[in-house]
């Protein structure tokens, strides 16, 4: 079935509004997103506890870190595609029971092996999670107005659930032992399991077809080696697995696009690139990612290794500009319903550069309120951006498509993070490191010197090795050397986010929510928006044969 962005309902079938039942659904659906973000970060305390007991080797303590995210990031297209098929209540409460099923089993892994797979089944139920949330929103609120709040508070609580997952993890490991961090997942789990049943209303596409088998393995072989390449590459530099994981990410990634073309059911209609909407909305969200994740790692160790703070007092601190802008978010749409979301996208961005720019000037001494403030300026900035870009993205993709559409848009956020880590991250080391070639004590060994010279936490080992004020001169000049590289890479972030705001009000001035066959009559796109319809309600079958009879009756204007 050739491709058709959804449109607006016309004057003759007015839009139906959204009700309680629809915005307490929207609340069980936080439920998940809250979690699955926040299980990317609760790691950052329970790490030191676990290793005590599990006594990973060096090697399994990486892959207990990243598993989740490499599992995560390569199914999420599959994921998308399969909901769109089966069914996206029934993806996303299967998730659940998954999720929740394996936040047991990471909680009482008694080897690395086994939490190591634990966290892999973990990044499944994730995968089936995310987006089901987001294309189930796209069915729960068609008034274009009503999804733009939803879409808002979903993309606050995404971020919110990032923020929380350190301070979480650092309460609970203050009473508790370490699996907790997993276990408190489960409750949760439950709750969706119970409530959405009731609550959430289940959506196929009738005209899906088979699965493709093929393509998601192709997806698959994409994701994971890119994914991994990049991460790999930022930790260890260029070595030769990390390249060629990057290489048979990019051919197998040709070969999707291949496979997408010529299969008779896609995974991945490439026609919704093609909307012009949909494809800067992906890369907005992408641009958006690559600095948050970017910089994020340069301001925990700032507030910790810089400014000497706990883990969890850095945790707290971190969450404070997060609560400071979640209103953001609604403030964006409201903005977009009075303009055109180009210039509030443009907002957005040069809004993210200034406060990109204001940390440019901090200092190892600078006062904690001026790290605060220009931390939620830029966050301020890009919480605006992402929330006007995923409910674009959505509101033009079909109903229908929706699953896919989402996968594609988590997709890119993955990848974006994973770029901003590998290239943010490069300048600042190589700042640092350059940096510290001239702070160096005369005569320390050369292994000792690498180490100081490599990361600031490796500096400040050498430097509590080292008698006296020789010690607190190289923690000093470490710590300058770190905030060179700090201010280096903040500043290319906001290069990036200016000539994103030239690319947003360039590419996405004048676009309204059409479909990328413009001419086609408005009787075709009711008559399709009715056949869907009929599909929740009359089954997959039938609605498939009526769908088929519309489109042969639909003709294109001239």
């Amino acid at each position: 079935m050739p491709f058709t962005a959804y449109t607006s309902l016309t004057a003759s079938a007015p839009t139906p509004s959204a009700g309680r039942r629809e915005w307490t659904a929207l609340a069980v659906l936080l439920l998940p997103c809250l979690l699955v973000s926040m299980d990317v970060s609760v790691l950052y305390f329970a790490v030191p506890f676990l290793t005590a007991e599990l006594e990973p080797s060096s090697v399994q303590q990486l892959w207990i870190l990243d598993i989740y995210g490499f599992v995560l990031a390569g199914l999420l297209i599959t994921m998308g595609a399969l909901g769109d098929r089966v069914g996206r209540r029934r993806l996303l409460l299967s998730g659940a029971f998954l999720f929740g099923l394996a936040s047991v089993l990471a909680a009482y892994a008694r080897s690395a092996e086994m939490l190591i797979a634990a966290r892999a089944l973990l990044g499944v139920g994730g995968a089936t999670l995310m987006p089901s949330t987001l294309a189930l929103i796209r069915n729960l609120f068609h008034d274009a107005k009503q999804r733009g709040k939803a879409v808002a508070i979903w993309s606050a609580a995404t971020v919110g659930g990032i923020a929380i997952g350190p301070v979480l993890s650092g309460v609970l490991l203050e009473h508790f032992w370490w699996g907790s961090v997993f276990l408190i997942n489960t409750p949760a789990m439950v709750l969706l399991l119970v409530c959405g049943p009731l609550l959430l209303p289940e959506f196929r596409n009738p005209a899906a077809g088979r699965f493709d088998l093929p393509g998601s393995l192709l997806s698959l072989l994409t994701m994971l080696p890119l994914v991994y390449g990049i991460k790999e590459t930022t930790r260890d530099g260029l070595s030769p697995l990390p390249v060629i994981a990057l290489a048979v990410g990019l051919l197998a990634g040709v070969a999707f696009v291949r496979r997408q073309r010529t299969a008779r059911h896609p995974m991945l209609e490439l026609d919704l690139f093609r909307h012009r909407g949909f494809s800067v909305s992906v890369l907005m969200n992408l641009l958006a990612m690559f600095a948050v994740v970017g910089c994020a790692v340069f301001f925990t160790q700032y507030l910790q290794t810089v400014r000497g703070m706990s883990p969890l007092e850095a945790a707290l601190w971190n969450l404070l500009p997060t609560l400071a802008v979640g209103g953001m978010a609604p403030v964006a749409t409201a903005l977009a319903q009075r303009m055109d979301r180009a210039y509030v996208v443009t907002l957005g961005f040069t809004v993210a550069a200034g406060g990109f720019i204001w940390l440019s000037w901090l200092e190892p001494g600078s006062t904690l309120w001026y790290v605060l403030v220009a931390s939620s300026v830029y966050a301020s900035g890009l919480l605006m951006v992402m929330s006007l870009s995923n409910e674009l993205a959505i509101g033009v993709a079909p109903p229908e498509r929706a699953g896919s559409a989402s996968a594609v848009l988590e997709s890119g956020t993955e990848l974006g993070g994973a770029l901003g880590m590998a290239i943010l991250g490069s300048v600042g080391g190589a700042v640092y490191r350059g940096s510290m070639d001239e702070a160096l004590p005369v005569g320390l060994p050369s292994g000792v010197a690498d180490a100081a010279r490599e990361t600031l936490a490796g500096a400040a080992a050498v430097a509590g090795r080292l008698p006296g004020r020789a010690g607190e001169e190289l923690l000093t000049a470490a710590r300058a050397a770190f905030t060179d590289g700090l201010q280096t890479a903040v500043l290319g972030a906001a290069g990036v986010m200016l000539a994103a705001a030239v690319l947003a009000v360039t590419l996405l001035r004048g676009l309204r929510t059409k479909g990328i066959d413009g001419g086609a009559r408005a009787g075709a796109k009711a008559g399709a928006k009715a056949a869907m319809e009929a599909a929740a309600e009359r089954g997959a079958e039938a609605a498939a044969a009526e769908w088929g009879a519309e489109a042969a009756a639909a003709k294109p204007a001239n």
